[in-house]
Order: structure tokens, then sequence, then C-alpha cells
């Protein structure tokens, strides 16, 4: 079939009836960069507590039923971090568990109250609930019936222990009659709590460079020790599928024929990738029979799966490979095999680069395998597994920042339709797409300023569930007809939001020192009044576009405070410039517009936005308040810290998020430059560090240097310890977390809230 590389997208006027019909479903204006002006009674803390969210556990096959769990962080306080890297540890989260009818929005609650629920999964024909529920630190399975509503216990072997956290889950049998359960072997939680309690409490801990892996990631590794049976809903029998290994990750093809695993085969700790893992890919016959390998190695094989799992794609050298479980033999898609002369050359010489024209890394893989699309700095391809030559359907331009975002999200059974979400990088406008590949064109669904995330497809194309929300708005659960005609709300769950006072936002364009653009997202304050200047918080991280729902912000904005996302450019090798050059651009451009009162300027952020605090105060002292919040000061003591984390702490600085680009060895100086403490004698603005002492991410006795080098500089600064607290937000209790947002709005207050008389003299 013979195509022109171009795409059109469907006339407005062809989706009247699509958007009229979202528009009545879904709250939120459709125009305009800024949210609606704030009204009713104060955000607090006690609210930020209970706003509740949901989470999708599985759509039933025909699109009709709909299992989700309901939870506040309220519900999730009372996590004991001192067991941090404990695998047999079950973090306290309770939830209700609701099954919801697409088709009318009404809904039933599965259990009373609320419970420890992980996962759970609809029989084929919906008719049946399993699901798996954590009771202190073991797991339970059950199975409800919707139909009468009654429950089922699964009963499993004494000694047999269901593996309830970690990849692989509970899954149906095509006939209903079965299900498949991940199994711990025995004696398995005895052996991982003795390594715990070993290397936590000694008395001695001994480790060496002979054992393959670092202590702390053998232990995690325990997690992925398992078994996969088949069990009998009838009879209560279980016969082993696959023995007992370490699995990486397992699931159950589309038609419910083979269980697709990947046995770990990693054999050292790798520096390279964080808790690197490499596997051999299997699938075994649910009917019986002998596992066949699918991929040998997945070391430098990174396999993008079908939704049907049965055929994977990817990309080697710029070319794209197709294979499936029933031929593993790869079969290539996009260029020329090389001639034995070819690669001696290039063995002859290795430094010599590629030039290929067009180099392209696989996005998703259509069902049946019979095509793939893959991204280019050109923009999306469509490649036809029967040959076809490879055509650009989504043109785009590699040298603009700012170009909308697509990504290919879910197929239509057939494989005739795909999906793709869409976001614009210039204004707040976001919506989903679909593409009909032979008639070559681009239909929009629904397109405006509304948040969408998390769209799930039945599997036989008939529904779409998704979460949408305004701007600064959390999300409820809607649903729609493939063609977003007929769209239904299927939650509200924050009904008492709609009282109280949350910020209007707005998106500001502005130039960093470099005169790159950039954006904020602005939280205005909730007694906004046009023409004055406000006291202004900063919350910086990376980067920042869109204006989600944030607890933090609307806390502070009901203090009075004007609070702003800014985004900076972080480059490799020189990161500490980003937050000087973004952050203060952005201060400026707020200044210039009458919003931010220049002498009342304050600034935080947590973790890697704790860090850019630190490093921002030693480079200017323009704000008069700043809080680090478990934040590293230190970058060469911390750089092999945090053991429980494996080799996190070192690959940051040398390949991810810390962008230095080197080891300590090859870049010292870097890393000095980029360690706030060796300019603690520079930092003049008050501060709050904020640390927990079982953090073991970014230990607190990192951040604890500054403390101390601040003192003995007599310097203004405060340090609060949350002893039993982990990373960021103390989860420990209730009152921890009330204790610890009333300690950052009193360090605002103090710093940033100017007396009467000091109002009149400015």
């Amino acid at each position: 079939m013979s195509h022109t590389n171009v795409w059109r997208v469907v006339p407005v006027a062809c989706l009247t009836l699509s958007l009229l019909t979202l528009s009545a479903a879904l709250p939120g204006n459709l125009s305009g960069q800024r949210s609606e002006l704030a009204s009713g009674a104060e955000f607090t803390i006690e609210d930020l507590l209970d706003v509740a969210s949901a989470r999708v556990l599985d759509l039933s096959a025909d699109g009709r039923w709909l299992a989700i769990t309901v939870a506040s962080r309220r519900d999730r306080i009372g996590i004991d971090n001192y067991r941090y890297g404990d695998p047999t540890y079950v973090r306290p989260s309770v939830q209700e568990l609701w099954v919801i009818d697409t088709h009318s929005a009404e809904s039933s609650q599965v259990f009373p109250g609320k419970r420890n629920v992980m996962r759970a999964s609809w029989s084929p024909d919906g008719r049946r609930l399993a699901i798996v529920e954590a009771r202190g630190e073991t797991f339970n399975a059950w199975i409800w019936n919707r139909e009468t509503e009654g429950v089922q216990e699964i009963s499993l072997p004494s000694g047999r222990e269901l593996a309830g956290q970690g990849a692989g889950g509970i899954e149906w049998t095509a006939d209903g009659g079965a299900l498949l359960l991940p199994l711990r072997p025995e004696g398995w939680r005895n052996e991982a709590q003795e390594e715990f309690a070993r290397l936590t409490e000694g008395p001695i801990v001994v480790q060496s460079s002979e054992e393959p892996f670092l202590a702390w990631e053998a232990l995690r590794r325990r997690s992925g020790i398992r078994s996969a049976v088949r069990y009998g809903i009838e009879s209560g029998a279980i016969s082993e599928l696959i023995p007992t290994m370490a699995l990486a990750s397992q699931r159950i093809t589309a038609d419910r024929t083979h269980i697709v695993y990947d046995e770990d085969i990693t054999e050292k700790t790798s520096y390279d990738v964080i808790f690197g893992r490499t596997s051999t890919v299997k699938a075994i016959p649910l009917d019986g029979g002998e596992a066949t390998t699918v991929i040998e190695s997945t070391e430098d094989i990174r396999a993008t799966w079908s939704e049907d799992g049965r055929f994977f794609a990817y990309s080697k050298d710029g070319d794209v490979f197709l294979a499936s479980i029933d031929d593993p033999e790869p079969r290539r898609l996009t260029g020329e095999e090389e001639s034995k002369e070819e690669k001696e050359t290039e063995e002859a010489e290795p430094g010599e680069e590629d030039e290929k024209e067009t180099r392209y890394s696989v996005s998703s893989v259509g069902p049946g395998g019979e095509r793939v699309v893959a991204s280019s700095d050109k923009g999306l391809w469509i490649i036809e597994a029967d040959g076809e030559e490879p055509y650009l359907f989504l043109p785009e331009d590699e040298d603009d920042d700012h170009a909308p975002r697509y990504r290919v999200i879910e197929w239509s059974p057939d494989g005739e339709f795909f999906y793709l979400t869409y976001a614009s990088r210039r204004e707040w406008e976001r919506g989903l797409f679909r593409y009909d590949i032979d008639d070559r064109r681009m239909a929009e669904l629904v397109r405006d300023n509304r948040l969408y995330s998390n769209f799930e497809l039945s599997e036989d194309g008939s529904t779409f569930v998704f979460s949408a929300a305004p701007g600064n708005r959390p999300n409820d659960l809607y649903t729609a007809d493939a063609g977003f005609r007929r769209v239904r709300r299927l939650t509200t769950l924050n009904p008492d939001l709609e009282r109280k006072q949350l910020s209007r936002t707005e998106l500001l364009p502005y130039l960093d020192v470099d005169g790159d653009s950039l954006y904020a997202v602005i939280y205005y304050p909730t007694d906004y009044q046009r023409g004055t200047a406000y006291p202004t918080v900063f919350i910086v991280y990376e980067q920042f576009f869109d204006d989600r729902f944030n607890s933090t912000a609307n806390v502070l904005t009901n203090q009075g405070y004007l609070v702003v996302n800014p985004s900076v450019d972080l480059e490799i090798g020189y990161p500490g410039e980003a937050w000087v050059k973004g952050v203060t651009a952005a201060a400026n451009k707020l200044i210039e517009m009458g919003l931010a009162d220049p002498g009342r300027l304050g600034v935080h952020g947590t973790s890697y936005g704790g860090y850019a605090t630190n490093l921002l105060i030693t480079q200017t002292d323009r704000f008069k308040a700043a809080i680090n919040i478990s934040g590293k000061v230190d970058m060469i003591s911390f750089y092999t810290d945090s053991p429980r984390l494996g080799v996190r702490n070192i690959h940051a600085p040398e390949k991810s998020q810390d962008r230095i680009g080197a080891t300590l060895w090859e870049q010292p100086q870097k890393y000095i430059a980029h360690s706030a403490i060796m300019y603690a004698d520079r930092i003049d603005t008050p501060l709050l560090l904020i640390t927990g002492k079982q953090d073991h991410n970014v230990p607190a006795r990192t951040t604890m240097e500054m403390f101390y080098a601040l003192r003995r500089l007599g310097k203004t600064v405060e340090w609060v310890n949350y002893i039993d607290g982990g990373h960021g937000m103390p989860t420990m209790s209730v009152e921890m977390v009330e204790d610890y947002y009333q300690r950052i709005i009193d360090w605002y207050d103090k710093y940033l809230k100017a007396t009467d008389e000091e109002d009149s003299e400015t």
C-alpha cells in the first residue's frame, strides 16, 4: 500500500458534539492561561491531609466495570522509616475499594471501611474480581463476586506465602477457572529479615569487594525471588508454572495462552544503571510445555512490547528490529545488514560515528506486530512490518524546545488506529488525538486547558477511563467511548474543596540570564488584589510547566503568599549556575509585573530542590528566607553515601540528575564547586534546614554539615531533625505532618511578613 507522507487534523466542526459533551462532563474553563479566582474558606494543613485521590486497579475487558481504590494522605501516615530497604516490610496504607459501573456511574464498596489493597484483576467475563490485600506484613487473596457481592478467600498450602509486592501480579486463565499467583518459597521471609537485621544491628558487619553485589542491593534483590503457580478456584489445587527463581517481571499474554517472564541473570552491581538488571526473557504455555527463550540477554536490548504481549521491538544502532514469542529471531525493519567488511572496518576504527540519516527509537508496537511507531529527531514514524518504507506521520522540529509533545498510549484492537496524548509547551493546552493509519489522518478527540492523565482503553477498544481536572484541582475519574462523543464523570472525590479557597494560577513565560525562553507557574494569593506586590515564595526543582494541584502552594497562598514554580535550564558540568540564572530572572519578571515584593522573596525545595536552594543562596543574597528540605550540601561526602540506595549517589553526579558528568577523581573541582558547604561563608539568607534522621536517600548527616558550618560562621540558621522521619515530609504521624507545615509557614512569616512600620517605610 502506497502512502503520502502527510497527516491532517479533522476539522473542528466535525468534533463539536464531542467537545460540547466533554465540556458538560468536565469542570473548568476552556480558554485562557489563568484559572478562576479563589473563594470560600481557608485551605488548611488539615485539608491537605484529607485530599483524596483514586488509583485505577483494573478495567474489565468490555470496559463496563472499573475497580479503584480511594485514599488520602492521612491514610498513608505511619511509615516506619527504620525499615527502609527491608524487602519484607509493607508500608501502611489503607484505602476504600470501589467498583464503578462506567455505563451509569453507580458504585459499590467491596469491603466495609478501609483496607490495604495492593492490586486487583477482573475475570475475563467481568463477573469476579481477584484482590490482593496486605494484612500487617503478609498478603491475603480474595475473589469478590460482582453479582452476589460474596467474597471467597484463597487458601494457600502451609508454608507458602503470596508475593504481594514487586513485579508480577494476579491473573486469570481464559476460562476463569484458575488464577496465576506469585508465591514466595518457604523460608524466604526469615532469611530476608535475618539479613536486614545483620546489616542494621550487627553486631559486626563485614563487606568486601570480592562480593558480586553491594550488600544492600543484594538484600533488595531478594524481593524478586518467587515462583508462579496455577491455582484452581474450585479445587484449590496448585500446580507450578515457573519454578522459584529471581524474577524481574512476569505478565500474561492478552489471549491468556502464555506467561512471559524475565529471569534475572545479573552477575554483579552495575555502576551504569541504578539497580541495573540483566534478564533472560522466556515464554511458557499455560496449558503445559517447556519454556522457550525469547531474548537471551537484555543487556544490550531495551524491548518495547505490544499490548497483546506477544511481539516486541527494539532499536540498535539507530535501526528497528521486531520479534515475537513465537518467532524470537529478530527481523530487521529498517536499514540494511552490514557486510563483513563494514563490520571489520568499524571494529578497526571504533571512534568513528555512524552517520545514518535517520536514527530510530521505538515508541510503541501495534497489535499482532504489524507495525511499529518510532521516533527520531525528525518526528514520529510508522514502520510497517511488511517491509514498506517508513513514513513520517508527525514531523517535529528538533531545534524547537517548546514544540508540542505527543506520546502514543493505546492502540485499537485491530491495530488500525492508535491514540496519542498531546501537550503544548507554549500554553496550557492538553488533549487526546487518534491517528487513522489507512487514511493518514490525525483526529482531535479533545483539546483544552484541563489536565489529563492515566488514559486506559478497555481490551475490546470500546471504553476509555482517564483522570482529568482543571488547573490546581485534584483529579477525578471519567469515562468516554472510543470517539470521545459520550463522556461521563465517575467520581467526585473532594466535594469539600468546592467550599475552600484554592489559588488562581497563571503560566508565565520569561527569559533567563542567557536569554533562553523558560516558563514558571504562578499560584496567586487567595486574597490577591491587583496592584499589590506580595511576599513571594519560589519552590524550586528543575522544569515546571503544568499547574497541577499543589497542596503546599495552596497552604502558602492561603497565608497571603504568591507562590511560584520557576524553571531552570540545567547544563551538564555546570548545573549549579542554572538556579541563579533561572530563578532570579523569574523574580525580576514578577517584580516588573508588580506581583512580587523585591524585599520579601523566599525560596525552598525538597531533595534536589533543597540542594538547589542551598546552592542558590551561596550566589545571591536577594532572598530573605530559605528552606532546604532533605537536600544535600556536600557533593564529596555525599558521593558514596546512602548505602541502602545502592549506587544511586554515585550515578547521580556521574550520569544522571546531578549532572556533574564525571567521577570525583576526574573532575574534583566540579564536586567542590557544587558543594554549598564550601561557600557557606557567602550565605546571608536566614536558612531553615529540615531533615529526617531515618532518611536513607539524603542522610541527615550531610545536611547537618551546613548547620554546624553556619553556626561557626555566626549566620542565621535553624535545623529541624525528625528523629523517626524519612525523606521529605515526615510521615510517621499526623502531628509530625502538622508540625512540618507549620514550621515552614512560621519561617516565612518571620522573615517575609513585614510589620506595619516596615510597610510604611517601604
